[in-house]
């Protein structure tokens, strides 16, 4: 019986590296990830003004026309009196948190958390991170904490095939989700980049109310590719300051924020989808 354990005990560790090589070529192809590329210090040489200057890759950085993030103001917004909720489909599953130098990462692995709906497509979830301050403001005013959720279609020939989920937080309560993962970041270190953290369910993060923002834009980090689908959720929901802080001390990076300055709106149309006068809630 002695014998019989140690093959399984070395099977479980090599499934999760193998899992976790798969899901990470499709990560790295979209943000980013290394710190010392670029950081958000304007002093540095690295910082968001210069990120277009630092590879050819990332010209879009500076030279695009459909950036984020922006401001959603009450002036452009159009106002869509439909059934806005989000179509989502997440599920439990295995995961890493990660310290990607800007910012604290959440991976789910192999596409297998579950996805979204928009305009007929599925997206598949892949990972979640944090911004602070946030990155949107709406009508001028900047939140405590930003999250993004990070989508992608499966089918090669769809175009947009990112979608980003957002969600802006105020200073109140602490969050319930954050809470279970907090332990997690705060005991990484610079020896300790990543770790499995066994099965996480994405559903737990709670989002709330029936209208957000639509938007076509960027990745908010280098390469800043365009062609991203943003929706943003209007309802704020409340992070303790503890929470905030931890996650900026976490990354190691001597920034006290980790947020994009806001880019030129240039004649985008954006959108406030929300539930239609005779809708009825469930």
């Amino acid at each position: 019986m002695k014998h019989q354990s140690k093959p399984i005990f070395v099977s479980v560790f090599l499934i999760f590296p193998v899992l976790f090589l798969s899901y990470s070529a499709s990560v790295s192809a979209q943000e980013v990830e290394d710190e010392r590329e670029f950081d958000y210090l304007e002093n540095s040489g690295k910082g968001p003004s210069q990120w277009g200057d630092l590879k050819k890759e990332w010209a879009a950085c500076k030279n695009g026309g459909l950036q984020s993030p922006i401001d959603m103001s009450s002036l452009r917004v159009k106002v869509i009196n439909k059934s806005g909720e989000l179509k989502k489909r997440y599920k439990p599953c295995h995961a890493i948190v990660k310290n990607r130098g800007h910012d604290i990462s959440l991976q789910w692995l192999n596409y297998d958390a579950g996805s979204i709906k928009t305009n007929g497509t599925e997206y598949f979830l892949q990972q979640a991170h944090w911004h602070s301050p946030s990155e949107h403001t709406i009508n001028g005013r900047r939140y405590a904490l930003e999250l993004h959720m990070v989508h992608q279609c499966k089918d090669p020939n769809v175009q947009n095939n990112l979608a980003v989920v957002g969600l802006l937080y105020k200073f109140g309560a602490p969050d319930a989700f954050l809470s279970k993962l907090i332990g997690n970041i705060t005991s990484m270190n610079d020896h300790v980049q990543e770790r499995y953290i066994g099965v996480i369910d994405p559903s737990l993060i709670k989002m709330g109310g029936r209208k957000f923002y639509r938007y076509m834009g960027s990745l908010t980090v280098p390469p800043c590719a365009e062609g991203v689908i943003w929706t943003m959720n209007k309802k704020i929901r409340t992070v303790s300051r503890d929470q905030v802080r931890a996650l900026r001390i976490a990354v190691h990076d001597y920034a006290e924020a980790n947020a994009r300055p806001l880019q030129p709106l240039n004649r985008r149309e954006i959108e406030l989808y929300g539930p239609s006068p005779g809708d009825v809630p469930n």
